[in-house]
C-alpha cells in the first residue's frame, strides 16, 4: 500500500518517494498491451482513488517530474483529469488548490503534449463550477499571454481556447462580471502575432463568440472583420483556415446580413481566391495522373456508407425524406475530391451559404471575378471559377437564369477538358444546374449534357467516373420521365461501366441505376431494357457473399429496380426473396445469441437486416399479388414480428413498411398476425422517433382500409394516439397526411353508423 506523507514545510505538499515510485509503476504498466495488467491497474487506481493524496502525486508527476517520459506524465494528467469529472466535489481544498497551482505555474511547459494535458486539466476542473470559485484563473491566463517565453503564450492560450469552447455564455454573463469585454480586445491584439499556432488560438477563440452575439464581440465586430479579412489570407494555412471558419460560422447567424454587407466587396475575392487548389492538393489528388481507371481502388479510399431506411407516404413513395428530417445527400459544396477539410473546401462551403444569405446581392461582387475565371487559360484558375459558379447555384438561381444559356455550353465542353480535375468539377457544378436545365426544351441542354455526362462515367480517370456517376443521378432526379427516350442509351453506359469501374465506383453506379429506377417507374419495364439490367445486377448478387458490406448498395439498387420493373422481375424475385429473409434470419439469430453471450460473440450489423427489409419491401410493392407464393413458403411473419419489436429504430422503420407493402399486396397472409401486430404498432406511435412513427402510421392505415368494421377490436389501442399526433404542433406534414388517414378509418370503424 502506498504510503502518503503531507510534508508542512513552507505549506508545500510533497511525495513519499516510495509512494512516487510506485505510482510511477502504476502509469508504467497501464501501457501495457496486456489484458490482465490493465485489469489490474484498474483495480489499483480505484483503490488509490480512496486517498485524496493520491491526486497530488498524479498532478506531481505531470508537472515536475520533468525527467519522465512524456507519455507517462500526459497519462498521469489524463488520469487526474478523470478523477476530477467523477469525484471533484470531494477533493480536500488543499488538494484542488494545490493542483490548481501546479496547473498554473507550469502552463509554459516546453512539451507540447504536457502543456495540451494541463490545459485540458484547466478546463475540466473549471467546468466543475470552478470559474466562479478561481478568480485568479482568468487574469493569469490573461496575463500570461503578455510573456515573452513562447512556450507560456501558446500554453495560455490553448487553455483560454478550451475556456471559450466549453463556457462561452458564462464568459459574457453578469456571475463573472463579464470577463469578455476584457478578453476579446486583448485576443484582437494577437491576430498579428508574429507565431501562426498563437493566432489560430486568437481567431479560434473570438470564433466561438459569434453564435451568441456576444457584447464584447459586437463592439469589437469591425474591427475584428478587419482582422479576419487579413487572416483569410494567412500564408499559414491552418490560420487561414481557422480565419475561414468565421465567415462559415458568421453566414449562419442573423446578425450576418447587417455586419458584413459594407464588407463583401473585400471578402468575395478573398474567399474566391481560396478555392484554388494548392500546390500540396494537387500532388495529393495525383491531379497530373488522367487514366487510373486501371489501378484497384485501397480499400481506406472507400468510405463507410450507411442505408437509410425505407420511409413510406400515402403514395408510397419510398425513400423520400419527410419535413423536419435532416437528410444525408452527400451534396457537399465541393466534389468530394479531398476527404480532409482543407481551405479550398471552406472557402467554397462559405461562399455556398453567403450566397444563401445575400442572394442575388453577391453577384455584383462575383460576375466581374467569374468570367475571368472561367475562361483562363491556367487550369487550376479555370477549375476554381467552375467551383465558385457550383457553389452559388443554390442561393443565386434567380440571378443567373439570364447567364445559363451562354455558361452551361461552357461548362459541358469543360467536361471534355484535358485535365481530370477539370472534368470532374465540372461534373459536379453541371449537378447543381440541373433542374434549370431540365426546365428548357429538351434539345437545347438536357440531351446534349446527359450525351456529355455519359460519355464521362466511361472516362478513363476514376475520379471523374465518380463525379459523373454522382452527377448524372442528380439529372435523372430532376428529369425523371424525360429520361424515357434515350433508356436504352443510357443503360448501354451504366451496364458497360459495369465492366469498367473499381471498387468504390460500382458502388456509385448502382445508386445511379436505383435512381434511374426510381425516377423512370415502370418505363423500364421493357423487355430490351429488362435483358440489359438484370444479367450484370444478378451476376455481382452471385459473386457477394452475405457478410459483404457491398450486398448494402446492391440490395438498394434492387429494391428500386425490383419496384419499377413490377411484373418484369418475376424472373428473378425467388433466389433475391430467399436471400432477403435468410439475411434478416441470419442476423436476428446472431443478435439473439449477442444478447445472452455478449463476451461469446460479436453484435451483428443490422444494416444486414435492415437493407433486406426494405428489397422485400420494394418486391411487394413491385410484384403485388404475385408476392403471395413467396410469402406463403416462407416464414417471413414470424421474423417481421421479431424486427417489429427491435431496440433499433431504424429496423421497426423498415419492419413497418414491409408490414404496409405485404398489407396491400397479399393480406390473407397478415390477417391472422394482426392480433399480435396491433399493440407493437400502436407503442410506436411515438413522434419523437419521427420516421418509425409515420412508418407504423401508414401501416396501420393500409390494414383497416383492409379490415373495414373488423378493425373495430384494435381501434383503442392506436385512436388515442394518432389523435395526440394530428393535434401536435409541428407535426410533420407526410406524418399528418398518414395519421389523417389512419384516424379517420379507425373513427369510422369505431362509429359504424357513420359510414
Amino acid at each position: 500500500m502506498i504510503v502518503f506523507v503531507l510534508c508542512l514545510c513552507r505549506m508545500e505538499w510533497q511525495p513519499d518517494e516510495q509512494g512516487l515510485q510506485q505510482v510511477l509503476q502504476l502509469l508504467k504498466d497501464s501501457q501495457s498491451p496486456n489484458t490482465a495488467t490493465q485489469r489490474a491497474v484498474q483495480q489499483k487506481l480505484e483503490q488509490l482513488n480512496q486517498f485524496p493524496d493520491f491526486n497530488n502525486y498524479l498532478i506531481f508527476v505531470l508537472t515536475r517530474l520533468k525527467t519522465e517520459d512524456e507519455p507517462t506524465r500526459s497519462l498521469s494528467g489524463l488520469i487526474l483529469k478523470n478523477n476530477v469529472k467523477a469525484h471533484y466535489q470531494n477533493f480536500p481544498a488543499a488538494v484542488a488548490d494545490f493542483i490548481k497551482q501546479e496547473c498554473l505555474n507550469n502552463i509554459g511547459d516546453p512539451s507540447p503534449l504536457i502543456r495540451a494535458t494541463i490545459g485540458i486539466l484547466i478546463t475540466t476542473i473549471s467546468s466543475k463550477g470552478e470559474l466562479q470559485t478561481w478568480p485568479e484563473l482568468l487574469p493569469q491566463l490573461c496575463n500570461l499571454l503578455n510573456s515573452e517565453d513562447y512556450n507560456t503564450c501558446e500554453g495560455s492560450f490553448g487553455a483560454l481556447q478550451k475556456i471559450c469552447e466549453d463556457s462561452s455564455e458564462l464568459l459574457d454573463s453578469d456571475a463573472l462580471n463579464r470577463p469578455l469585454n476584457i478578453m476579446i480586445p486583448k485576443f484582437l491584439q494577437f491576430f498579428k502575432h508574429c507565431s501562426p499556432k498563437i493566432r489560430s488560438h486568437a481567431i479560434a477563440c473570438v470564433n466561438q463568440f459569434i453564435i451568441g452575439r456576444a457584447q464584447a464581440l459586437m463592439d469589437n465586430i469591425d474591427t475584428f472583420i478587419e482582422y479576419m479579412l487579413q487572416r483569410t489570407q494567412d500564408p499559414d494555412e491552418n490560420v487561414s483556415l481557422e480565419a475561414c471558419e468565421f465567415w462559415l460560422t458568421l453566414a449562419e447567424q442573423p446578425i450576418c446580413k447587417e455586419v458584413l454587407s459594407g464588407h463583401l466587396v473585400q471578402l468575395i475575392p478573398i474567399l474566391v481566391n481560396g478555392m484554388k487548389y494548392s500546390e500540396i492538393d494537387i500532388i495529393l489528388l495525383k491531379g497530373d495522373v488522367e487514366e487510373d481507371e486501371a489501378v484497384p481502388d485501397s480499400e481506406q479510399d472507400i468510405k463507410p456508407r450507411f442505408h437509410k431506411s425505407r420511409t413510406v407516404t400515402l403514395q408510397h413513395e419510398g425513400g423520400e425524406g419527410e419535413e423536419g428530417e435532416d437528410i444525408d445527400e452527400d451534396d457537399d459544396d465541393d466534389d468530394d475530391t479531398l476527404s480532409d477539410w482543407n481551405l479550398r473546401k471552406c472557402s467554397a462551403a462559405a461562399l455556398d451559404v453567403l450566397a444563401n444569405v445575400f442572394r442575388d446581392e453577391l453577384l455584383p461582387h462575383l460576375l466581374p471575378l467569374l468570367k475571368g475565371l472561367l475562361f483562363h487559360p491556367d487550369w487550376v484558375i479555370k477549375e476554381s471559377g467552375i467551383l465558385v459558379l457550383g457553389a452559388i447555384a443554390e442561393g443565386c438561381m434567380q440571378g443567373m437564369v439570364p447567364y445559363l444559356p451562354e455558361l452551361i455550353p461552357h461548362l459541358i465542353q469543360c467536361l471534355c477538358d484535358k485535365k481530370a480535375l477539370v472534368r470532374s468539377i465540372a461534373c459536379w457544378t453541371l449537378s447543381r444546374y440541373a433542374h434549370w436545365v431540365v426546365s428548357q426544351p429538351p434539345d437545347s441542354h438536357l440531351k446534349p449534357l446527359m450525351t456529355e455526362l455519359l460519355k464521362r462515367i466511361l472516362d478513363g480517370n476514376k475520379r471523374v467516373q465518380e463525379a459523373a456517376c454522382s452527377a448524372f443521378a442528380t439529372l435523372e432526379e430532376e428529369a425523371c420521365t424525360e429520361l424515357v427516350p434515350y433508356l436504352s442509351f443510357i443503360l448501354d453506359t451504366l451496364v458497360f461501366a459495369f465492366g469498367k469501374y473499381q471498387h468504390k465506383n460500382l458502388l456509385i453506379l448502382y445508386d445511379a441505376i436505383g435512381t434511374l429506377a426510381d425516377s423512370v417507374g415502370h418505363h423500364l419495364n421493357q423487355p430490351e431494357y429488362i435483358q440489359k439490367l438484370m444479367p450484370p445486377l444478378i451476376a455481382k448478387w452471385n459473386e457477394l457473399k452475405d457478410e459483404d458490406k457491398d450486398l448494402f448498395p446492391l440490395l438498394e439498387c434492387l429494391s428500386s429496380v425490383a419496384t419499377a420493373l413490377q411484373s418484369g422481375f418475376l424472373p428473378y424475385c425467388e433466389p433475391v426473396y430467399q436471400r432477403c429473409v435468410t439475411l434478416v434470419q441470419k442476423t436476428l439469430a446472431q443478435a439473439m445469441m449477442y444478447n445472452q453471450h455478449p463476451d461469446q460473440y460479436e453484435a451483428p450489423d443490422k444494416d444486414f437486416m435492415i437493407v433486406a427489409l426494405d428489397l422485400l419491401s420494394g418486391l411487394a410493392e413491385g410484384l403485388g399479388g404475385s408476392v403471395e407464393q413467396l410469402v406463403a413458403r416462407s416464414n417471413i411473419m414470424t421474423l417481421l414480428f421479431q424486427c417489429m419489436q427491435d431496440p433499433m429504430p431504424e429496423v421497426r422503420q423498415s419492419s413497418f413498411a414491409l408490414l404496409g407493402d405485404l398489407t396491400k399486396a397479399c393480406f390473407p397472409h397478415v390477417k391472422p398476425c394482426i392480433a399480435e401486430f396491433m399493440p407493437i404498432l400502436g407503442l410506436n406511435l411515438n413522434p419523437e422517433f419521427i420516421s418509425v412513427c409515420n412508418n407504423a402510421t401508414w401501416a396501420i392505415g393500409e390494414i383497416a382500409m383492409q379490415m373495414g368494421s373488423d378493425m373495430q377490436p384494435y381501434v383503442g389501442l392506436v385512436l388515442n394516439n394518432l389523435v395526440e399526433i394530428i393535434n401536435r404542433p409541428n407535426t410533420p406534414k407526410t406524418l399528418l397526411e398518414n395519421t389523417a388517414n389512419s384516424d379517420m378509418i379507425c373513427y369510422c370503424c369505431h362509429n359504424p353508423q357513420i359510414q
